[in-house]
């Protein structure tokens, strides 16, 4: 009895393909998509993003009119933050100094100045006193000294106190407790009266260059375009902004930014940027238990000791009972299974942080990505045409958990460069876009480098065999006796991307349900944020490739980025056959965290813009 042809090649197949599994070249059959099978159907489109599916091969753009209008200025600073405000206003302070003209102009994707900014935050006013001397009388927003200063250990049940000894990199003497989003709007109401021209809602979508190769500038986002990629009636195309240079300050993993490393090989000579997220909930509380000026930081449960992260609980003084406390885990971490959210409400139901919140009342909620790479991790900050400020390349002191002060401190040591160039008129550029490396030497020089320099083996000292309390001895030791002057400098492990472990390996981890009181679900915590899209807009959230979630994510990892996302975006669900699942993505609810482009296993998800105006509108987060 012969097998007909099909059979013998399904059979041929089966063996090639255990042969490979007991290899280790391929995954078992029950969870390889790829395995041979005649009724295997595609992957669900999911992206319709013009990035990924060019316009160009799409008969439905056939006749659009594609033409940008374009306007010309000295600088083009993307992203209305700490560090692109202080340069903008460094810039226009030096220009009325000297008396010169200087076109200075920021696009920022948020609707409103500040609307996107989330930190915890104690700033450091050293980088302010340096830009602004006056800003008390200026009424700046820095309305609360901190006036105490605590730290713990947490086990399940109990807080182990922690003496904050002078000279530890936690220590908040002379600092301020902050709404960083009001510091920020406050700081764009200065650069207006400086001359700067602001732009909220508009989005940099795209780097232009120059036919040298140089940067050119920005083209802001198209608007007008569904769901399905197509134009609709009332498409309009973004608009160019060309400068002699272009300063990048889009904050954490900027989309441009990631763009510019590969063009210019930035980060040739530095290690790979890590990442942690921060969770964070303004609330108000008992007027009886509010200590205006109070700072709390806690290490410790519910995380394990192999895994980075820790609290803040700090009491604000404003005109009603106010703190704000949120929850950092470090994007290092291997079990699939852990969810940062979930985490930080669990945290709250410990003793010593419930009993300040019971009776009070959640108002706002948010999430955002930091960098943790530090020192080790800075790329190159100049290239022609443009340069890096603030948090995109990463200056934050992960110890201090603090990076306002040294990204602000970066956008102005940045203008002071640019300055000099593009008004030098003597000066002989060899390319279009003016390449300023002075700004590099001159950050190498600052207190900005010699802060990063002595903490630089803190964060990665954690990776001991000790973990957390690895960490915090190394911190004990050297950094206190020594003052971060040891001799060696430890590396990171790699990226955070390559940390996961396969679910089969790791333990599914039970977390509480939450008790609407203390701890809440996901999407009522997203409604808190002000997060809104347009909704029929092609997914912001871009893969390269459709099929990856499935096949990789869900099959190896059991789908974790609808864990590690603290905004509810990805989800698995049936297909309608009912035969396997597919990755829905709900963009309108991205609160621009970056953490899945950032902590995605298979590296398949890349972050753009969306809309002009979209996202989180925070409230002074």
């Amino acid at each position: 009895m012969m097998f007909p042809v099909n059979k013998l090649c399904q059979q041929a197949h089966k063996c090639v393909h255990i042969l490979k599994v007991l290899q280790g070249e391929c995954l078992p059959s029950h969870l390889c998509a790829s395995r041979w099978s005649s009724t295997t159907a595609p992957a669900p489109r999911i992206t319709t993003h013009y990035t990924v599916c060019p316009r160009n091969k799409d008969s439905r753009w056939e006749g659009v009119a594609m033409e940008r209008f374009a306007d010309e200025a000295d600088v083009v600073i993307v992203g209305g933050g700490p560090a692109g405000l202080s340069a903008a206003i460094r810039l226009k302070q030096l220009a009325n100094q000297h008396n010169r003209e200087l076109r200075v102009c920021v696009v920022e994707k948020a609707a409103q100045i500040g609307a996107h900014t989330l930190s915890g935050a104690c700033l450091e006013p050293s980088a302010l006193n340096e830009l602004i001397p006056d800003w008390k009388d200026r009424g700046a927003p820095l309305n609360t000294p901190v006036t105490e200063d605590r730290f713990g250990i947490l086990t399940e049940k109990h807080r182990i106190p922690i003496p904050m000894l002078p000279g530890l990199p936690m220590n908040n003497h002379g600092n301020y407790i902050v709404r960083l989003g009001h510091f920020v709007h406050w700081l764009g109401e200065q650069a207006e009266e400086l001359g700067v021209e602001l732009y909220p809602g508009y989005a940099a979508a795209e780097v232009l260059f120059h036919e040298d190769g140089s940067v050119k500038g920005i083209a802001t986002n198209d608007v007008g375009i569904a769901k399905d990629g197509s134009p609709k009636d009332v498409f309009e195309r973004g608009m160019e902004l060309h400068a002699k240079v272009t300063v990048f300050g889009e904050g954490c993993h900027g989309h441009l930014a990631k763009q510019l490393y590969k063009r210019f090989q930035l980060r040739e000579n530095c290690q790979p940027q890590t990442y942690a997220i921060g969770l964070k909930e303004l609330w108000l509380i008992d007027e009886k238990k509010w200590r205006p000026g109070r700072v709390e930081h806690t290490v410790g449960w519910p995380l394990d000791r192999n895994t980075y992260g820790g609290s803040f609980l700090y009491h604000l003084n404003e005109n009603e009972p106010l703190v704000a406390l949120g929850f950092v885990v470090g994007l290092d971490y291997q079990n699939p299974y852990l969810s940062p959210f979930r985490e930080f409400q669990r945290w709250k139901h410990h003793p010593s942080i419930a009993s300040t919140l019971q009776g009070g009342t959640r108002i706002s909620y948010g999430a955002r990505a930091l960098n943790e790479g530090g020192f080790q991790s800075v790329p190159k900050l100049t290239f022609p045409g443009g340069l890096l400020i603030g948090c995109s390349p990463g200056f934050m002191n992960v110890p201090k958990i603090k990076g306002t002060h040294t990204a602000m401190k970066s956008g102005m040591l940045a203008a002071e460069c640019i300055f000099h160039k593009v008004t030098d008129e003597n000066a002989q550029f060899g390319t279009a876009g003016i390449h300023v490396p002075d700004y590099e030497d001159s950050l190498r020089n600052s207190w900005v480098w010699k802060e990063l320099y002595a903490v630089r083996n803190i964060r990665p000292s954690f990776h001991s065999y000790f973990g957390l309390y690895g960490g915090m001895i190394y911190t004990g030791i050297f950094y206190w006796v020594l003052r971060g002057k040891e001799p060696w400098t430890f590396k990171h492990i790699g990226k955070d991307s390559d940390q996961l472990k396969p679910a089969k390996d790791c333990t599914p981890i039970d977390y509480p349900k939450p008790d609407g009181k203390l701890s809440f679900d996901l999407l009522s915590s997203v409604a808190l944020s002000g997060t809104n899209h347009e909704h029929d807009q092609p997914p912001h959230l871009t893969l390269m490739d459709d099929s990856v979630p499935v096949a990789k994510n869900l099959a190896v990892f059991d789908g974790p980025e609808q864990r590690f996302c603290p905004a509810g975006v990805y989800e698995y669900v049936p297909l309608e056959s009912g035969d396997g699942m597919r990755l829905q993505i709900n963009a309108q609810n991205c609160v621009h965290c970056k953490t899945c482009d950032i902590k995605d296993p298979s590296q398949n998800i890349n972050w753009v813009v969306p809309e002009g105006s979209g996202g989180p509108a925070y409230n002074g987060m």
